[in-house]
Order: C-alpha cells, then structure tokens, then sequence
C-alpha cells in the first residue's frame, strides 16, 4: 500500500468518526434550537467560516505545497518567517474586527457576546494555520487526523452535557453553541501549536539553508492569495445564499418565518445528512495537494494521471453508495433531525448536488497542486452567477418555490465539477474519456 494510500486511509477513518459525531451534534442542535433556531445557527455559520478564511489566508495549503515542493533543509527559515508574517496579519485583522463587528446590523439577531467570540476566534485560527500547514507539507496526517477528531469530540461532550443539565431560551442557546464550537478549536489549536514547536526545535537542530523572506513571501502568497479569493468567493456565496434562499422563497409566497424554517431544513437537515461523506472527500484533499505538488515539481506526469485515477475512482465508490442509501434511507435519517417529511423530500432531490460535490472536493485540491487556482476561482464564480440566478428565478416560481431553488444548486455542482475535470485533463494532456493518455498524428 503506497503512501498516498494509506495517509488517506488514516484520514478518513479519523474524520469518519469526526463526522459521526458531527452528525450527534447537529441532533442535539436541532432538539435544542427548534427549526427557527437551526435556522439561525445555520444562518451564521458562514460569516465564522468567512472569519477563518480571512484570518488563515489559506496558508495550510501554501505552506503544505511549499514544504513538499523543497528539500527540508528549507523549512526551519521559511516557517520562522511565515510566524513573523502571521503575527503581522493577525494583529491587523483584530484591530479591523474590533473596530468592525460592534457596528455589523445583521449580528442584532444575537446575544452580544457572540461578536467577541469571533474576535477571539481570530487568532486561533492563524496560529494553527502554520501547524496545519507544516505537518499536511511532511505527511503528517496522523497529528492532522486526531485534532479534527479530538476537536469534534470537545464540542460533542461539552454541549451534551450542557444541553442536558439547563434549559435556555434560543438567544442563550445559540450563543453556547458559538462559544463551544470556538473553545474546541481553541483546545485543538493548543495541541497543534505544542506539537508544531517541538518539531520547529527538532528543525532548528538540524542543518538549514537560508532562504530570503521575500522569496518565502512570494512562494506563500503565489498559492494563498488566489486560494484566499477562491475560499473567500466560496464563503460570500454561503453568506448570501441564506438571504437568496428566503427571498426567492418570499416571492413565492412563503412568510419570513417559514422561509427561514424551510432554509433550516435544508441546511441544518438534508445538507447535513448529504454532506456526511464528504469527510472522504477533504481527507483525499488534504493527501493530494502535497503529493501532486511534488510530482507536478518532478514533471512526474504518470503520478499525476495515476493519482487522478485513483481519487477519481475512490470518490466514485463511495459517492454513488452514499447517494443511493441516503435516497433509500432518506424519511428515517430525516426523523433523527425533525419529524417532517418536507426534510426528506429535499435530501432526496439533492442527490445530483452531494454526488458531483464529492468529486469537485479532490478536483479542487489537485487545481491547487497543479499551480491552476485562477482556474478553479473562475470556474466557481461562473457556476455560481448561474447557479444563483436559477436558484431565485426558479425558487420565486409559486409552482415551484424550494423545488426550484434546488434545481440550481443541482444545475450549478454539474456545471463546476465538468469545468474542473475538463481542465485538469487538459493540463496533463490526457483524454476526457477514461484519462486515457492523448495522441497526436
């Protein structure tokens, strides 16, 4: 079993279990907050995603990429930079969201402590970046695989045990939600940042080669800064698509209260549920950004095609047998969440959605590895103009309301997951049909 084998072995058996209890979470969310209160968390969930993005600048990918592109003797100056840059940034950051959230409208709906968790949240998750990156670059992935895991565990203990032991009104509940899920990743950000340092002190002991911090700089930001836009674009779009989302529905003629229902059975229950594979999907990510980046670096292009075939066929496997049992299993796995059947109707309709979304996931990763990030932002803004803009003709349509709405996300995953293959054949000079190697005459 080669070593791009088994590191994804490790970490989708890791994020397997990350996952089950992800999906305990939820539950106990559901129970807890209502269906206008699942709507809400869900609603917010985005501007934290967007708040990670900012503060790690995507520097797990580009420090991954740079660390298995260059000989280690390399690393211990890059990573000594790359802590003097993070240091910059994180301050500018705090200062601009101190300055910022206070005066957000839309944070109103909530307790007011919530800003200042994600203020908190900032440097959590810079710091942990560098760790994140360091050990994706060396193949870590065990260290990788246990604070997922052990980060999932936290939030799972903690909110059980709070849950059960008072009762809150959806405000407070909400806000204890938000504080668990920081205060676990500040727990996982603690054990990463321990171990980091203690290999950086193994790497300071070691012979190093000087590398100017221009050119760190330049490396890191080549991958960060389009990687940044791309996840930024990817966050924007889950940040409006709640409001698209009630809107399109509000014209059809739903209330403001059942919009937001609605949208909390489709994020909180059937995008949960669907989205409970995708641990495989990221795990494959995480283990090809490093390993097509050293053979892409090798002009190693009989790697290349074999590690497309092999996450091609992987995310086949398990994509086309979770979107059958979900389909099949789709009215009991909805009862976990809330007794409604609407739930369950929707989670069988976006069974296009979850299955192509398995395969942008590895599509995604190896873009990146391939040095083609403009070319996966570009693809991603055109697929979600159209996707968003049959979402709200669709979903403004009485006759079909949420149905339309899904139609376009449907139609928007087919549109990015064909961009994406078709490019990356390209790039390796292979055929569309089976990856066969092209020939010219």
């Amino acid at each position: 079993m080669n070593t791009f084998v088994k590191g994804t072995l490790m970490l989708v058996i890791a994020a397997f279990f990350g996952e089950c209890l992800e999906f305990y979470i939820n539950m106990i969310l559901a129970r807890e907050l209502g269906e206008e209160g699942m709507g809400l968390y869900m609603s917010i969930l985005p501007i934290i995603f967007f708040i990670v993005i900012i503060a790690s600048l995507e520097l797990p990918i580009s420090i991954s990429k740079f660390v298995a592109e260059k000989h280690r003797e390399t690393h211990y100056y890059m990573l000594k930079h790359t802590l003097l840059l993070t240091i910059i940034f994180t301050c500018i950051f705090v200062a601009a969201a101190v300055l910022t959230f206070p005066h957000l409208p839309f944070l109103n709906t909530y307790h007011p402590y919530v800003k200042w968790l994600f203020v908190i949240l900032i440097p959590v998750v810079s710091f942990t970046s560098i760790a994140r990156g360091y050990f994706m670059g060396v193949q870590h992935m065990g260290k990788i695989a246990f604070s997922n895991f052990l980060k999932k565990l936290v939030q799972l203990g903690i909110l059980y045990w709070v849950y059960q032991s008072f009762q809150f009104q959806i405000e407070l509940a909400l806000l204890i939600a938000l504080a668990t899920l920081i205060g676990s990743e500040l727990l996982v950000s603690a054990y990463l940042i321990a171990v980091y340092f203690m290999e950086y002190q193994v790497l300071s002991k070691e012979n190093k080669k000087f590398i100017r911090g221009n050119k760190v700089r330049r490396s890191l930001f080549s991958v960060s800064f389009p990687t940044t836009g791309l996840r930024l674009f990817h966050s924007f779009t889950h940040a409006i698509q709640p409001f698209l989302v009630k809107g399109a529905l509000i014209a059809a003629g739903f209330s403001s209260v059942m919009a937001t229902e609605h949208y909390g059975m489709l994020a909180g229950v059937a995008m949960s549920i669907g989205f409970f594979p995708a641990f495989i999907g990221h795990s494959l990510m995480v283990m090809l950004i490093p390993n097509v980046s050293e053979a892409y670096a090798n002009n190693d292009n009989n790697k290349l095609v074999r590690l497309l075939q092999q996450s091609m066929v992987i995310t086949l496997l398990y994509g086309s047998i979770s979107v059958i049992v979900m389909y099949m299993f789709a009215e009991p796995l909805s009862r976990l969440f809330f007794d409604s059947s609407t739930a369950a109707f929707y989670l069988k309709l976006l069974w296009p959605y979850f299955l192509f979304h398995f395969f942008i996931i590895p599509m995604q990763a190896y873009l990146i590895g391939l040095g083609l990030v403009k070319d996966a932002l570009f693809h991603t803004v055109w697929s979600h103009i159209i996707s968003f803009g049959m979402m709200y003709v669709l979903g403004s349509m009485e006759v079909l309301q949420m149905k339309g709405i899904i139609l376009g996300m449907n139609m928007g995953a087919v549109l990015l997951m064909l961009m994406h293959y078709v490019t990356i054949c390209n790039k390796l000079e292979v055929s569309v049909y089976f990856m066969k190697k092209r020939y010219t005459y």
